[in-house]
């Protein structure tokens, strides 16, 4: 019996019938599998907002008051208290798409630079698209080998001029590069 090997922790049993008339040369085998189905969920999406603004821009904090305020009054009393909730709630986000700008994407390493980062957001807005996407995603490959590069070669300046001066920033930066952390034990 042949099975993937995902699900061959699934298979409990397996029993060959040989005696079985089914007018064959073939033996009919019977197995007993047990699966866990997955609940296949919905990626969420979770649009971040610099909430830290509303503390710092008071013309902002006064413009989403007064959407939040508006919108929620536009939609009306509701009876239930589940209603009135998600008014609320819907009342709050589409003022906050409207009026609280979006948190920026943070490079992930070292050596990503804005380029590579706007690169990767034209990437992800044209995932249809199969032809673009992959003229995008050859252009971010380049530009993140190309920016890679440069930073460990810029690095490797660094610690040749640290090698004699501060041999523990050169260590730090070693780490680094390497993205190892090592540690030095002495010898009791």
């Amino acid at each position: 019996m042949m099975i993937s090997k995902r699900y061959r922790n699934a298979l409990l049993l397996a029993k060959t019938y040989p005696s079985a008339d089914c007018y064959s040369d073939h033996v009919p085998v019977v197995g007993k599998f047990k699966l866990k189905p997955k609940k296949n969920s919905k990626p969420f999406t979770n649009i971040k907002f610099d909430l830290a603004i509303l503390k710092t821009n008071q013309t902002i904090r006064e413009k989403y008051q007064i959407s939040v305020q508006n919108k929620f009054e536009a939609l009306g009393d509701a009876e239930e208290v589940e209603q009135q909730w998600e008014n609320f709630e819907s009342a709050i986000m589409e003022a906050a798409t409207e009026v609280i700008p979006k948190v920026k994407r943070k490079a992930k390493q070292k050596w990503m630079t804005e380029e590579i980062l706007n690169l990767m957001e034209e990437r992800r807005c044209v995932k249809g698209d199969k032809e673009k996407y992959e003229q995008i995603h050859k252009k971010v490959q380049e530009k993140c080998n190309m920016s890679k590069e440069n930073w460990i070669n810029e690095k490797c300046k660094e610690i040749e001029q640290q090698r004699k001066h501060a041999p523990q920033t050169m260590s730090r930066n070693i780490e680094e590069i390497t993205g190892k952390r090592h540690s030095y034990q002495l010898g009791v």
